[in-house]
């Protein structure tokens, strides 16, 4: 394995997984379970593509934490996903510097959006 860190991965991480070294979609471990062979695991993935879909790989203690593995011969590595970091939101200025927000800024009205269709008695 090269210089990747293995993370262990627990119910509800986000993980990349990598489909012959090329990262290929993101999923959500719904739940991770002892298999009946020790050193095994039962992981149920919440695949996070249009259509959703849930899958179980059966993987051991190294395939859990980003070690290679191959499934029907074909190379696959799980990689847990560590997000950013959550930066304040910041309001436009007009100019290409951001300025934070404070509580003595005064505030713009915001305009609604309605996503529900309206019906007849709505719309006079």
């Amino acid at each position: 394995m090269n210089n990747r860190t293995r993370e262990s991965i627990f119910k509800k991480d986000v993980v990349l997984v990598y489909i012959e070294n090329k990262p290929t979609f993101f999923a959500r471990i719904e739940d991770i379970s002892p298999d009946i062979k020790k050193g095994w695991w039962r992981v149920q993935l919440l695949i996070l593509q249009i259509p959703l879909m849930v899958t179980t790989w059966i993987l051991d203690d190294d395939q859990i934490r980003g070690a290679d593995f191959t499934m029907g011969g074909t190379p696959i590595r799980i990689e847990k996903v560590i997000a950013p970091a959550i930066q304040p939101l910041r309001e436009p200025t007009g100019s290409n510097e951001d300025v934070p927000l404070s509580d003595t800024a005064p505030k713009k009205q915001a305009r609604i959006v309605s996503l529900r269709p309206s019906t007849s008695h709505e719309r006079s």
